[in-house]
């Protein structure tokens, strides 16, 4: 047995490794949005019931988007890197990251999905913008991002109205003086 063939076989436990892992995680992420969906949580972690989902829901579009990638890089490019094995034991930690991050986004208001007082409408799409963060993180970091940018240039945009409206108050007590 030659060097090549150990390398090749040790590539193939990886991958099945991999796969072992992602679904057992994915498991884990099915049972636990469940569980959370029929009320089991405890009651003290009640309020935490949304970004909780939020989190195991974007897990499971991570999970999706390596088992893609595996299906991708293994089977149709035949160009499946070793170097790449840590990104596919990381890549759903950072989806859950993700889509737990796309909660407090939409609660901040700095995301608007809808304008709809029911409740169950506006967890679908907590829901659904979990996913799509955990599925494309990649683009989610980006968005965060703009946002991030966006918050800056109104920072400074409020605080250039701030003064006009000074400038404004003291032209106009000052015109009060001149007419009298």
């Amino acid at each position: 047995m030659n060097a090549n063939d150990v390398n090749k076989r040790n590539k193939e436990w990886m991958i099945v490794i991999i796969i072992i892992y992602l679904f057992i995680l994915l498991c884990i992420a099915t049972y636990a949005i469940g569980a959370m969906s029929l009320g089991w949580l405890p009651t003290p972690y009640a309020p935490l019931r949304v970004p909780l989902m939020c989190g195991a829901i974007a897990y499971i579009g991570g999970c999706l988007y390596c088992f893609r990638a595996i299906y991708l890089n293994k089977c149709i490019r035949k160009q499946w890197d070793p170097d790449w094995h840590v990104w596919y034991f990381i890549r759903p930690l950072t989806s859950t990251i993700a889509g737990a991050i796309s909660y407090l986004f939409l609660k901040a208001g700095l995301l608007v999905l809808e304008s709809s007082s029911n409740v169950g409408a506006s967890e679908m799409g907590f829901f659904a913008l979990a996913f799509i963060a955990g599925f494309n993180v990649d683009k989610f970091v980006a968005k965060s991002r703009k946002l991030q940018r966006l918050s800056g240039v109104l920072k400074k945009l409020e605080a250039r109205l701030i003064m006009m409206r000074k400038i404004r108050k003291k032209k106009n007590s000052l015109d009060v003086f001149k007419l009298k």
